[in-house]
């Protein structure tokens, strides 16, 4: 039951300078923004603004009100989140430093074109990392398809246990996770790196795996649906938070090599 009980309450006519973009209530925008992005929640819209990420104005009732500029800057900021992985502080960063925010239509009308077709990559990285859809599933033949890998290449992965697929009445299935490692690995054996090389990249994603476990362990094994869902989201915070770190760890020792 939420606190707030303007969440669902129509507002007052606005001024009639403000009709075109009236200023909405929490639940209006979270209605709004959820055909984009269907995780979003009055609870994290109230974090985000716990974390001095959103301002809306407040009446003198205490009610949130959300003008077309803090929806503009939600979505700037979900996107950031979903399509770049980015932490709260990063996009704090982002923000202050002028990055441009998505000016879209008002919240309630047409929806934004999908991400994919304004930002390349950004359908890649997103299916590589959402823990809670796994996608479509492919074929060994879509996937070779796809990928341009042959289909000897896709076996040897199953062998070293890099990728698994999923038998469905008779014939294996792959996600879209998968379909991307054999995506990348496809890339990597041009350069000669076959499925024993490997290994270091398998072990280091199961350490890597095991440590942010360990860290939301009592959280992820809870009983409370929401703090589940917290909890997976926490997850996928960090997650992303370790890869930056990996990625600058990895760029540095490559520039010592490059000298």
């Amino acid at each position: 039951m939420s606190d707030d009980p303007l969440i669902d309450a129509p507002l007052p006519q606005p001024a009639e300078e403000e009709a075109p973009r009236k200023s909405l209530t929490i639940g209006a925008v979270c209605k709004a923004l959820s055909q984009e992005f269907p995780d979003i929640s009055i609870s994290k819209i109230r974090y985000l603004e716990d974390q001095k990420l959103l301002s809306p104005r407040r009446t003198p009732g205490g009610y949130r009100l959300y003008a077309q500029t803090d929806v503009s800057r939600l979505r700037t900021i979900l996107r950031l989140q979903r399509d770049e992985f980015l932490p709260l502080r990063v996009i704090r960063q982002e923000l202050a430093a002028g990055r441009a925010e998505d000016d879209g239509p008002p919240a309630g009308g047409p929806a934004p074109p999908p991400p994919d077709a304004v930002r390349p990559g950004a359908a890649l990285r997103r299916l590589t990392f959402s823990l809670r859809d796994h996608g479509a599933l492919y074929s060994l033949s879509d996937v070779v398809e796809e990928t341009g890998a042959e289909p000897r290449l896709v076996k040897e992965l199953e062998d070293f246990g890099i990728v698994r697929g999923e038998v469905r009445g008779g014939t294996r299935y792959y996600d879209e996770t998968e379909r991307e490692i054999v995506r990348a690995v496809t890339e990597l054996s041009r350069y000669g790196v076959a499925g024993r090389n490997l290994r270091v990249f398998k072990t280091s994603a199961e350490r890597e795996a095991a440590l942010l476990q360990q860290i939301l362990a009592p959280s992820l094994r809870s009983r409370n649906p929401e703090r589940r869902k917290e909890a997976i989201e926490a997850l996928e915070n960090l997650a992303a938070v370790a890869s930056h770190l990996k990625h600058l760890l990895l760029v540095r020792d490559l520039r010592r090599i490059a000298k």
